[in-house]
């Protein structure tokens, strides 16, 4: 089959993958190979071939917003049919016996797999999916409109869930950086009644984008929103971005990072946090979070902005990503 193979982490504009044959996937016990239809590029794609991820497995096929058509299947696995169009996430799989699996917190299991970065994800023609780590593509959405939901649709979610806001009727969200994930979780915030205030850079794209999608404000990164927020959510993997972030939070609000990696956050002052402000991280998702978010992505209507291309311009999609030259999510159409 035709694949992207990374041999070597390196700059994205130097052109690391190399769209080559490669080894067809074979499924093993519990798994699925699927036919891959569509791939989304993530960031966390970026960080993994560029190596702000430390290699975990190389050579190594990237991609991890999978959504293929099922078409063989491996000893036990149940509950997808050949034919059925499912898709795969970041999480691949995980132990199922440490201390995190067995109270709720799969995200933070302790010997995890990750698709794209610890096995071969779906920059490629065929992937292999675990069974129970596959989500079905609720009927209405286009695989390539469901892609960027398998990964920043899902950590949009949680990040949401992270805020700790309970009634989200009147309550103001702000959102940092708007690419794939900022501009699902816009939908879904104003679907469930908040006020979303917008704060990222490219007037052409992004803030247009946030202004289509019904922000009450939009402005550049560092700008102070004209009313003080319940919770924010950083996408960009920006740590000079946190300072700002809070000085714009209201007391006892929370700051929610939404990235696998940040660049370093600077020193700042003890008053940005006092007065109960909270600042967290997200880790990965949980299964759950995947079935609720879905769900929840129908009865709001989530439509995601794409960009697509081919299989062979991954390298391309890589470029255009890093350089914020994306108007919502990029998409490799596969098949």
């Amino acid at each position: 089959m035709k694949g992207c193979l990374l041999e070597k982490q390196a700059n994205a504009e130097s052109r690391p993958l190399n769209y080559t044959e490669v080894p067809d996937p074979e499924p093993g016990p519990g798994e699925l190979l699927v036919r891959v239809i569509c791939c989304g590029v993530c960031r966390t794609d970026l960080h993994v071939v560029e190596g702000d991820l430390e290699p975990r497995k190389m050579p190594l096929i990237p991609g991890h917003q999978i959504v293929g058509e099922v078409v063989d299947a491996g000893k036990g696995a149940e509950g997808h049919p050949a034919g059925s169009i499912i898709g795969g996430a970041w999480l691949n799989r995980t132990c199922g016996t440490c201390r995190f699996c067995t109270s709720g917190r799969e995200n933070l299991c302790d010997s995890p797999d990750f698709t794209g970065w610890t096995r071969d994800g779906g920059f490629a023609e065929y992937a292999v999916i675990p069974a129970s780590f596959a989500y079905p593509i609720p009927p209405g959405i286009e695989p390539v409109n469901a892609a960027p939901l398998m990964c920043a649709g899902i950590i949009g979610y949680r990040a949401m869930k992270l805020t700790g806001i309970e009634d989200w009727q009147g309550a103001r969200l702000g959102i940092y950086g708007f690419g794939a994930a900022g501009h699902v979780a816009i939908q879904l915030a104003r679907h469930r009644g908040a006020d979303v205030y917008v704060a990222t850079r490219d007037r052409e794209r992004h803030q247009a984008l946030a202004e289509d999608l019904g922000a009450v404000w939009v402005g550049d990164t560092y700008d102070i929103p004209p009313e003080k927020l319940d919770a924010s959510i950083i996408f960009a993997p920006a740590g000079e971005i946190v300072p700002p972030a809070l000085e714009a939070l209201e007391k006892g609000g929370s700051l929610v990072l939404g990235g696998i990696h940040m660049s370093p956050i600077p020193e700042f002052e003890y008053s940005l946090i006092y007065g109960e402000r909270i600042v967290r991280s997200v880790a990965n998702n949980t299964r759950e979070d995947g079935e609720e978010f879905l769900k929840e992505a129908v009865e709001a209507g989530v439509k995601t902005s794409v960009e697509t291309f081919g299989l062979e311009e991954a390298n391309d999609a890589l470029i255009a990503l890093k350089t914020d030259a994306i108007k919502g999510a990029a998409v490799l159409v596969v098949s």
